[in-house]
């Protein structure tokens, strides 16, 4: 069982540190082709369409063979998606293609956690899990940063093979290669994840019945009196930090002053909190403690209304890693509960299809927005302290809803529950 989540693990670190070196890779494209500054968060955007057109059927993919078959599958559309880049497809057409892989990918990535472990592992697991997702996301970022450097650029141009015309002639083609063997390094792990021997029932093909038990899956998680806590605070928790991210790097440019390949360097610190943020929380918090951690999503949208006040580096790098391991800190206990709550209703799959759906059209509102507000050129610190109040506000309703949930019935109980 252990090397089994260790497969796992590796297998999700390298598919995870290709996604974010790749988004720095088409982002530094978008630049050098001159491209609108709306366009970089569209990027994103693109990413994460296929999460929620594709909810209704990604579940029950997951579910109709072995895990790892499913993500070795899609990491091989990830590699598609990447080539396509090369051959100069437009960059947010390309990486919606990695986006179709890793929407397949997500659903068998967490749903088999909850078939290899008991649900008082699932905290643990989870801290795991992020912190190494998290931990890709600082090395995607630094790497892709380095990937588009100047230096970087013209270190892997002077490579030669010798007798072998390789035809990579730019900073783009170079960089793309590199990612590209992450992408098929992660594909080689998921060859070695075990088979759980895990075994539901038929899998519908037919669409019009996916989409009806899709909305019936989440239906029955937004009327779960703890699965629409967990699931409200993941979908706030995703939008918030895919936004962030992009906001990130323009305060970078604007406040700070820094070229993209440095600015990248702070969502890495970002990224570092989280990652404290999530292995602490999975030591101290465990899951029928869970909703004590709301608390900490306010205080992290009290937090990033200070960015403003920040024009210099040395403050810039404590203040976003106090709001990564705020956000490390919630958002672990909330993701173990809610994949516990979704194994109790129904199955893995299904689950984080639906989890997948709510926090991915929660990305693609929140960037959505922002993309339209950089169009309008709103001035940045007025963007960054409504973001902040949004996060701070939208997390106080749901600590009411749950004292309300508290007061008519006791919810915790439920907590450990068996499988229906």
């Amino acid at each position: 069982m252990n090397r089994g989540f260790y497969t796992i693990m590796a297998a999700q670190f390298f598919s995870s540190l290709a996604d974010n070196a790749l988004l720095f890779v088409a982002i530094d494209l978008l630049i050098s082709m001159h491209a609108p500054a709306s366009l970089t968060p569209l990027l994103k955007l693109s990413f994460v369409l296929f999460y929620v057109l594709l909810a209704p059927f990604v579940g029950a993919f997951a579910d109709s063979m072995p895990k790892g078959k499913v993500m070795f599958i899609a990491n091989l559309v990830k590699v598609f998606g990447c080539a396509l880049i090369f051959f100069h497809v437009h960059p947010l057409l390309a990486y919606a293609v990695v986006g179709f892989g890793a929407a397949v990918y997500s659903p068998a990535k967490y749903g088999i956690l909850t078939e290899l472990l008991p649900p008082e592992k699932l905290v643990a697991a989870n801290g795991w899990i992020e912190g190494l997702t998290v931990m890709s996301i600082i090395l995607g970022t630094v790497m892709g940063g380095a990937l588009v450097s100047a230096r970087a650029s013209a270190f892997m141009l002077g490579l030669d093979v010798p007798f072998i015309e390789t035809g990579i002639n730019t900073t783009t083609e170079a960089a793309l290669c590199v990612v590209a063997a992450v992408y098929i390094l992660a594909t080689l792990f998921n060859l070695r994840i075990p088979d759980t021997l895990a075994k539901y029932a038929h899998q519908e093909r037919n669409p019009a019945k996916l989409i009806a038990d899709f909305a019936n899956c989440s239906s029955l998680l937004w009327k779960d009196k703890l699965g629409q806590i967990s699931l409200a605070v993941t979908t706030l928790f995703w939008g918030a930090g895919a936004t962030l991210q992009f906001i990130v790097l323009k305060w970078a440019e604007k406040s700070l002053h820094m070229p993209l390949d440095k600015a990248t360097t702070l969502i890495g610190i970002v990224a570092l909190g989280v990652a404290v943020g999530a292995a602490t929380s999975a030591k101290m918090i465990p899951l029928k403690k869970s909703l004590t951690v709301i608390p900490l999503g306010i205080a992290m949208g009290v937090v990033v209304m200070g960015m403003p006040l920040v024009h210099s580096v040395y403050l810039a790098y404590p203040l976003l890693l106090l709001i990564g391991v705020l956000s490390g800190f919630f958002v672990v206990p909330m993701n173990a509960l809610l994949q516990h709550r979704g194994h109790v209703l129904m199955s893995a799959g299904h689950s984080i299809a639906v989890q997948n759906f709510n926090e991915n059209l929660s990305i693609l509102t929140m960037l959505a927005i922002y993309a339209i507000l950089i169009t309008l050129k709103v001035d940045l610190n007025i963007v960054i302290v409504g973001f902040g109040l949004s996060v701070a506000g939208v997390m106080f309703l749901i600590m009411r809803k749950h004292k309300m949930n508290q007061a008519e019935h006791d919810s915790l109980a439920l907590i450990g529950e068996h499988k229906h």
